[in-house]
């Protein structure tokens, strides 16, 4: 019979907790790859000229802004600080990125964008046309805020086909 010599061990275990905390911002760069991201932020350029446009020339050339340069004006840039606070909300937060396409609100928002920009793109069109032979009136550079209005408006819609897709998808 053979004998087997028993050793005893001890092992100690030792748990560690770590807990870091950093104040740096992470910017969700992966968002403006995306067809959303991409839209959002050409519908914030877009936007911007536009205000700029009728802002600076309207500021130069007027002593009275016409109702329908106010009614631009307001429109645009309602659309325009919109979009740039949801494009910045995605930018800086993945879970905003990934959650806000999921709910009704960017349809919403979109599809309202688009009615928006579109309908006041025409009635400025239309406006401007009546008044294209006014002397004191600045034609070609507000002429093009409208169409490019109404190219947002085409963004807009575009936007509101993909948030329409990531809605029905959940």
């Amino acid at each position: 019979m053979r004998e087997v010599a028993k050793m005893s061990h001890t092992v100690t275990v030792t748990r560690t907790t770590t807990t870091t905390t950093t104040s740096a911002i992470i910017i969700n760069t992966g968002y403006l790859k995306t067809w959303p991201g991409i839209l959002k932020f050409f519908e914030l350029l877009l936007g911007i000229v536009c205000v700029g446009l009728v802002a600076h020339y309207l500021t130069n050339n007027q002593r009275h802004w016409p109702t329908a340069d106010i009614l631009f004006l307001i429109v645009a840039a309602i659309f325009m600080s919109g979009t740039f606070m949801i494009l910045l909300s995605c930018l800086l937060s993945i879970a905003t990125a990934s959650l806000l396409p999921r709910t009704i609100y960017e349809v919403i928002y979109h599809f309202l964008g688009c009615v928006f920009i579109l309908v006041v793109g025409l009635i400025y069109v239309i406006t401007l046309n009546q008044k294209k032979n006014d002397y004191y009136y600045v034609y070609e550079p507000l002429f093009a805020a409208a169409i490019i209005a109404m190219i947002n408006a085409v963004l807009y819609l575009l936007s509101t086909v993909f948030a329409w897709r990531s809605y029905k998808g959940m």
